[in-house]
């Protein structure tokens, strides 16, 4: 069973794009001309969302480097206390909706440091499964479109993120 979902999994890109190959050609379409075309349009894209791209790193770094972090992270542990959320987890709750690798940085510390199967190092794993990059995923998909008022879009996405981490709290008390 291991071995076929093994072969599954190495070959279903290769099928993917060779089906896509050969219904263009059978539907006639020309397919390096299409090809060609795709990539003036990813690129002249590319070009279109490098503002936005510079914007949120530099404010990421600028965050991370002056110490903010560690004044939020003290100034929420006694709510997440409250709640039953591990403090060390607190960090990624606010790297989370901002940038995938320091999520992914915070995420290998928790569980370096408290292991795996530790309930953070659980916690953590689930929410940096079912939360999202809001920040960078609202520049990048803004900025191609040229949107510049979002309206609603970050009050929704942030309290989906709130969602995701009393979920993944919840989710690993329920089951752990």
């Amino acid at each position: 069973m291991v071995y076929i979902l093994n072969l599954i999994s190495i070959s279903i890109i290769p099928v993917i794009i060779s089906i896509i190959l050969i219904h263009g050609y059978l539907k006639g379409v020309d397919l390096y001309d299409a090809f060609v075309d795709g990539a003036k349009e990813g690129f002249k894209t590319s070009i279109r969302i490098m503002p936005y791209l510079i914007a949120i790193f530099v404010a990421i770094g600028i965050f991370k480097r002056s110490g903010a972090m560690d004044i939020i992270v003290n100034f929420f542990t006694p709510l997440a206390k409250f709640l039953s959320i591990p403090k060390e987890v607190i960090p990624l709750i606010i790297m989370r909706p901002i940038s995938g690798s320091g999520s992914l940085a915070v995420v290998k510390d928790i569980i370096t440091t408290y292991g795996p199967d530790s309930f953070a190092g659980r916690v953590a794993s689930t929410m940096m499964g079912s939360a999202e990059t809001i920040f960078y995923t609202m520049a990048v998909y803004f900025g191609a479109v040229g949107i510049k008022d979002g309206r609603y879009t970050l009050k929704v996405a942030l309290l989906s993120h709130l969602a995701s981490v009393i979920a993944s709290v919840v989710v690993c008390r329920l089951i752990f």
